[in-house]
């Protein structure tokens, strides 16, 4: 009925005057089927009727929720059913964590749908000055005698980062976004603030010089990770995908290498799966380096499996395995990384940062400029070229001469 006035159906519920103005209500069926009363209201009679007709129209369309949701219950609903069944499960993890630590102890409460800029806003300010250590009882779960800081009254401010603030903010907005979909809200509030991007530290990467002792020292030392430490120098491969590596990624006669899976650490579980994107998957041309380390870490393996006998777990034919054949931690690989740095007594650089070291090294090492360029992705030789032309003096010449040496007189 669209009048102002008169009598209505059965079943199309009525308005009438409510506190400072007026309220109606339609008959809808709820998404669990039963039928119930959806309440709108407003301060005059006719915005009280315009919103009454757009809830019977709504009605029309399918199930209605009569409640509105909190921010937690649509949070723990968009967690459970959109990212768990259609995301990586890393993916999973992060969110859950941003949500279960930053996004529900303060939001959770509120009504989705009255969730304003302003909330988001004081949200994100007052997270940056909340303790962590104190918020998620960190001290107290430490043995009594291991307590330091917050359990024992002395806040050690472990305040979170810009980076979790701005991650805290993107997982958010992810869920709004969702939300704006499914038509629960009509924007998405956390898209509307602003929060200041964490500054990046600038780290210089090593040398080529500085490379070459590393693999120097790593080769000299029969170290089961000198083929991951190559791989990772020459082929700029990022840490999951070289422990994901199996032995039929490579092959060793034509000199060639296929990336398409990695391992990774979600929760509590290791998983090796395929890599994020196809364009993530390629054949790389492997140098003469890179073969013959691969070469040594293929009878270091087979040694391996010989002494640990029946204790011996093959994990998918990985290429690096723990003494026993079981998948590398990604997290121990860059514990180990900066464990050999020291030991070859240099400066210690995150493990990601050697992707910058990767175009020098390979034109040191003689490779062939065309070889170059498929490994580091040029689309133009002439890009590959001028790394080339920036290339080998005598610091150079001896670092790539003693890791030759090392190796028993080939690279």
């Amino acid at each position: 009925m669209d009048g102002m006035s008169g009598k209505r159906a059965n079943g199309e519920g009525s308005i009438y005057p409510y506190k400072n103005g007026y309220a109606a209500y339609v008959w809808v069926t709820k998404p669990d089927g039963k039928r119930a009363r959806k309440y709108v209201y407003g301060k005059t009679r006719a915005l009280v009727h315009e919103k009454w007709l757009k809830a019977h129209a709504d009605a029309k369309k399918g199930p209605v929720a009569t409640r509105h949701r909190t921010v937690a219950a649509f949070l723990d609903y968009w967690l459970e059913s959109i990212v768990k069944p259609n995301l990586a499960p890393l993916s999973y993890v992060s969110y859950e964590g941003y949500v279960r630590l930053y996004i529900a102890p303060h939001l959770g409460g509120k009504r989705l749908d009255k969730l304003t800029v302003r909330d988001v806003r004081e949200w994100l300010t007052k997270l940056a000055t909340i303790c962590q250590c104190c918020a998620q009882d960190k001290d107290t779960r430490r043995k009594p005698s291991r307590r330091r800081c917050c359990a024992i009254g002395e806040c050690c401010e472990s305040y979170p980062s810009r980076r979790v603030i701005q991650a805290s903010r993107d997982a958010l907005r992810a869920a709004l976004t969702h939300a704006v979909a499914e038509e629960e809200i009509g924007k998405n509030v956390a898209s509307l603030v602003k929060v200041p991007k964490p500054r990046r530290r600038r780290i210089k990467p090593w040398s080529v010089a500085e490379a070459g002792r590393f693999l120097t020292d790593a080769a000299a030392r029969d170290d089961h990770l000198f083929a991951a430490w190559v791989l990772v120098l020459c082929l700029g491969l990022r840490r999951g995908e070289v422990l994901g590596l199996t032995w039929k990624s490579v092959d060793l006669d034509t000199g060639e290498l296929y990336v398409d899976h990695q391992i990774q650490r979600a929760g509590r579980r290791i998983l090796h799966r395929e890599t994020k994107t196809e364009d993530s998957d390629d054949f790389l041309p492997l140098p003469a380096l890179c073969v013959k380390a691969l070469r040594m870490r293929h009878a270091q393996q087979t040694g391996d499996r010989k002494a640990a006998g029946e204790l011996w777990q093959d994990s998918h034919g990985l290429i690096f395995t723990t003494k026993y054949g079981t998948p590398i931690e990604p997290g121990n690989l860059t514990r180990m990384f900066a464990l050999r740095a020291r030991r070859a007594g240099l400066r210690v650089i995150p493990l990601r940062n050697t992707r910058h070291t990767c175009s020098s090294l390979l034109v040191a090492l003689k490779v062939h400029p065309k070889v170059a360029q498929r490994i580091l992705r040029h689309s133009q030789i002439a890009m590959t070229m001028e790394v080339y032309a920036e290339a080998s003096d005598e610091a150079v010449r001896a670092a790539i001469g003693q890791l030759s040496d090392a190796m028993g007189g080939t690279g």
